[in-house]
């Protein structure tokens, strides 16, 4: 069956860095698009990035477009999600979820159980 375990959230100070992983399983994963999506306290669910199959391309949202960056090891099943100048508003839950698009509308029915990440002074 897919699996998907996020590990790697903490609490990390305005402007500190963070990075996220998440292994996989129960799929080819060479195969497939990942994404990280993300839900604030309150919120709905809100992509955050794509990488496509082969990492040929990767998609950001704006609000994160130029500090993170998603990146995959193919020989390890994991998917990444390297944060860096975060601030309050990246304060989330981060869920690894399997496919993806270029714009992110998708339907993520397979993710993982999350990793908390909170940023604050």
């Amino acid at each position: 069956q897919v699996q998907l375990v996020e590990s790697g959230g903490g609490t990390v100070q305005p402007g500190g860095s963070l990075k996220l992983s998440c292994a996989t399983s129960g799929f080819t994963f060479i195969n497939w698009w990942m994404s990280w999506v993300r839900q604030a306290p309150g919120k709905g669910l809100e992509w955050v990035a794509t990488i496509s199959d082969l990492s040929y391309s990767r998609y950001y949202a704006d609000s994160v477009k130029g500090r993170f960056t998603i990146s995959k090891d193919d020989a390890k099943n994991t998917v990444y999600l390297q944060m860096n100048s975060l601030t309050s508003d990246d304060t989330a839950r981060y869920y690894c979820a399997r496919g993806g698009t270029s714009t992110g509308n998708y339907d993520y029915k397979y993710r993982g159980q999350g990793t908390q990440v909170t940023v604050s002074s």
